[in-house]
Order: C-alpha cells, then structure tokens, then sequence
C-alpha cells in the first residue's frame, strides 16, 4: 500500500466528524442537555437585554422623529438675587418677528391649587399646576386631546378648563361627563377634555390648562408667560436658539432660558443603555457558568467513553482524529444552548416590545455575538479534555476498560 493510500484512509471527512461528534449528544440526551442551559441562559440574557435598550430607543427616537426636532421652549429664569424672572408680555408676539418661526404658543403659571371637590384635604396637592394656555397650543407641543375637547374661543374666557394626562390621572378623572367639574383655586371649573401625553413637553402633562381671559378674570392672572413654545424652520433651528433670549426679553436676556427638547430627550434615549455592561456582564457570568459545566461534561464523557478511544485508536484513527471528535462535540453543545439562547432572548423582547407597541429591534452584535461567545466557549471548554483524549494509547485506554 502506497503512503498515499494510507494517508487517504486516515483523513478524517466532515461527515464522518459530524456524525462522530454527536455520538455522546444522541447518546446522553439529557447531559447534553443540562450543559446547554447555562450556555443558553447567558446568551438569552445578552440577547435580551441589548435587544430591549435598543428597542426602546429605536422607540423613543421615532417619536421624536414623528414630533419634531425644531420645537424650542424658552422659560423665565432668574434674577441676579436669585428669584424668579418674568418674561414681558410683548415676548411671544416679539419672537414671532423672527422670519425662521413658524409658531408661538405660551402658557402662563398661575399659583393655586386643584382638587377633584372642596371635601378633599388642602394638603393633597397632587403636584398638579394651573395654566392659563394660548389656544393654538397643542399641535405646537405635538399632543392632542384623548377626551372631550380644547380650548376654543368661547370656552377660554369661561371657567372651563383641559386636563393634562397625568393631571387627569391623579385627579381620578379617566372620561369627560356632562358637567363634569374640579374644585380649581377655590372655583367650580367644568372639565371640557383631557390631553394625551405631551412628550416635548412633560410640564402640560401635570398642569390643568385654562384660558388666558378666564384665568384674568377668574384667578387673577397677571398676563405674564412663564413659558413659550417655538416652533422653527428645521434647518434654522440653531440660529433661531441664539436669537430667543435678546427677543423675549431685550432688556435682561440672562434673566430667560432657551432649551431644545428633542436634545434631552435624545440624551435620554442614549442614557437607556448605560446599565447595559451590567446586565451583559451577568450574561457573561453565566456563560462562564455554562462553559464550566460544558468542560465538566466532556471530562465525564473522555473517561467514560476510554473504550471507544482505545478501540478507535487500535482501528487506526490518529490523536488528531480524536482531537476533532471531542472538541467538535463540545462546540456542538454550545452552539445548541446558543441558539437556543438567541431564540429565547430574541422571543422575550418581542413579547415586551409588543406590549409596549414598540419596534422591536435587535442588534447584530447581540445575537451574532452571543453565537460566536458561545462557540468560542465551547471551543475553549472542551479544548483540554479533547487533548486529554487524544493523548491516550490504544494500549492505555483499553486497559483501563
């Protein structure tokens, strides 16, 4: 026989190492098993935890979309004494001159309290505000109303009043009825509507909104905005932000400030994921689990399985051939609990992300990553009992049957 030939019976063919390397899975169904699961849970907690960061950011990044990045909010500061400013009268019809804005709508704080009737206690406040607000004011915000109706023309010089959704929620009122009243600053209000959540502009939800003429006449407004809503060109956004404080309030501009809520809700939609290394170094704790367990079985199966190694080295197989059974089989058994994993973590934000009706988004890096963390592991776990394998002698394994 040619060394050719004798080379050609010892190549060892995918196939017959496929099929060879699941001998011990097929045979001790349950071990397998059991050895996956640490593997699977670790990468189903990777899985899981960047899937729902990012889907909850996807999320929040298309609302913001869908609302606008050009809504700009100017507020009254402070004073060098360290009380709080006033914006002028004139300041929304002042920054309306700016050729860039497109909208301007204000709301004005009054002080006082609401109550959902005069019997309940003076000390439960709720933590709810009263506005006098324009009546062009929501499609400004990028909200609209969920009951009833706004504000209009008639309605704002009577006591009516709108309810801003955590306004309505912590007040207990969930539908508008005929006559539905709140006990607002010592005076009935009738309820015309309740709002949907407001995103860009957190400080309506809490507020119970009425009209400017209503709260003059009825509150004691002093006519003054507290805060203004801008709306502007999206491609002049910057330069209008520069412009609104010397506009609303020429006189002392360091007494008014200007944000872009879009900008920290952004920032809130990155700061998501700030515990996700935590999370992921949890899911890596398991996978080390997972891996210890997966070199534990593959040590019981090498010493169990010394007569099949004995007979196979007599039958002519090399250590190389022994080599690649045993550490294809331990990668085998990764690569089941990693996909078993990536199953699992890909299903669990599905479910979370439907109930929260958002997207669901899973990044490469966590599925493709827990895929090769698993195999890597399996490899590296099953690394020395395969070498322990194949260092055996026909003589020495068949002895020791």
């Amino acid at each position: 026989m040619t060394e050719a030939a004798t080379f050609e019976m010892r190549k060892l063919r995918p196939t017959d190492l496929g099929r060879l390397s699941t001998v011990g899975l097929r045979t001790r169904k349950l071990r397998a098993g059991l050895s996956a699961l640490g593997i699977a849970i670790g990468v189903a907690a990777i899985v899981a935890v960047l899937g729902l960061s990012s889907s909850a950011s996807a999320g929040l990044l298309n609302e913001i979309s869908s609302l606008g990045t050009n809504l700009l909010v100017v507020q009254s500061g402070q004073t060098l004494f360290g009380t709080t400013a006033e914006l002028p009268v004139v300041a929304p019809a002042m920054i309306a001159r700016i050729g860039a804005v497109t909208r301007v709508e204000q709301i004005g704080s009054i002080t006082g309290n609401v109550y959902r009737s005069p019997l309940i206690p003076t000390i439960d406040t709720n933590a709810i505000t009263i506005d006098a607000a324009s009546l062009g004011l929501l499609p400004t915000v990028g909200t609209s109303v969920a009951e009833g109706s706004y504000l209009n023309a008639a309605t704002a010089q009577e006591p009516v009043a709108v309810l801003g959704a955590a306004a309505a929620q912590r007040l207990g009122i969930d539908q508008v009825y005929l006559g539905e009243r709140i006990w607002l600053d010592n005076e009935w209000f009738y309820v015309a509507g309740i709002l949907k959540p407001a995103i860009l502009a957190p400080a309506v939800d809490s507020s119970v909104l009425v009209g400017f003429a209503a709260a003059e006449h009825y509150l004691g407004f002093d006519g003054h905005p507290s805060t203004i809503y801008v709306r502007a060109k999206t491609s002049q956004v910057n330069t209008v932000y520069g412009l609104l404080a010397a506009t609303a309030n020429p006189q002392n501009p360091s007494e008014v400030d200007v944000s872009l809520p879009s900008t920290a809700l952004v920032a809130q939609a990155d700061a998501q994921g700030a515990f996700d290394g935590l999370f992921v170094g949890l899911g890596a704790v398991a996978l080390l689990v997972g891996a210890i367990g997966v070199a534990n079985i593959m040590i019981i199966s090498v010493l169990e399985r010394r007569s099949e190694i004995g007979l196979r080295r007599a039958l002519g197989a090399t250590r190389g051939h022994i080599l690649g059974q045993f550490l294809a089989e331990s990668i085998l058994i990764a690569l089941f609990g990693g996909t078993i994993g990536v199953g699992a973590g890909t299903l669990s934000t599905a479910v979370y992300t439907a109930a929260k009706h958002e997207v669901i988004v899973i990044p490469t890096l966590a599925w493709a990553g827990g895929m090769g963390a698993a195999i890597i592991i399996g490899a590296v776990a099953g690394l020395w009992p395969a070498m322990r394998a194949a260092r055996m002698s026909p003589t020495e394994a068949l002895w020791t049957v």
